[in-house]
């Protein structure tokens, strides 16, 4: 993808519009001097990092992936369920029952931030759910592409429109579970839902391969006759 992009000089040279005149003019060469060395930190600099911090989501920092949040129209933060209504909590209200008589707590409830991980893992999830047409296929490339690093897995069809099972070949951390249970981001048809497991896909299986690499050393074993 970055073969495509264009490239760009974003160097600011104002040494260049020094007069011959001035040469020897210490004092304003060495004004100009600073204000090239600022253009360097804060105009070239953020613009060669542009690509890294903001248009690759693969290494985008937050500030990058908070304008991926703002193209893709989805947030990044998360509202928790509201508090029990019937359990006073701490506040300054109209008329202050509240006070010294409960805890501190959100009055509709906490928002939840998520992890710079957690955010990439949402915005590339939301970027298929928009461009995809849910096939397997396509989940299972998006499952290689978002989940790959970690392991993998892939997408099961029960064949009766009412869900798929999305199956990883890792045990999904804490971060994932939350991501899936909250989100509703994963390319899928309409009107279908999803489940998620984990499956411990490291045993080695009996299979015949284009190298036969597990042949006799899977669960498949010869019967020993006697001699």
């Amino acid at each position: 993808m970055s073969d495509t992009i264009q490239e760009f000089n974003f160097s600011v040279d104002l040494l260049r519009a020094i007069l011959w005149q001035y040469n020897d003019a210490e004092n304003l060469q060495g004004i100009l001097q600073r204000k090239k060395d600022w253009y360097i930190t804060n105009h070239e600099a953020f613009w060669r990092e542009w690509y890294t911090n903001v248009f690759n989501m693969d290494t985008a920092n937050s500030f990058g992936l908070g304008v991926w949040a703002i193209i893709l129209g989805i947030p990044l933060v998360v509202t928790s369920d509201a508090p029990n209504p019937i359990k006073p909590t701490w506040g300054f209200a109209s008329t202050h029952k509240n006070f010294n008589n409960g805890n501190f707590q959100h009055h509709f409830g906490d928002e939840i931030t998520l992890t710079t991980e957690q955010k990439r893992m949402v915005l590339k999830l939301r970027y298929f759910y928009l461009v995809s047409r849910g096939t397997i296929p396509e989940m299972n490339r998006v499952m290689n592409y978002v989940f790959g690093h970690k392991g993998g897995g892939y997408v099961l069809d029960k064949y009766d429109m009412s869900a798929v099972a999305v199956i990883f070949d890792f045990k999904p951390n804490e971060s994932i579970r939350f991501v899936f249970d909250k989100y509703n981001v994963f390319p899928l048809p309409a009107g279908v839902g999803m489940t998620y497991e984990f499956r411990n896909s490291n045993r080695k299986v009996w299979a015949f391969g284009d190298e036969r690499n597990n042949f006799r050393k899977g669960n498949f074993r010869q019967k020993k006759t006697a001699e």
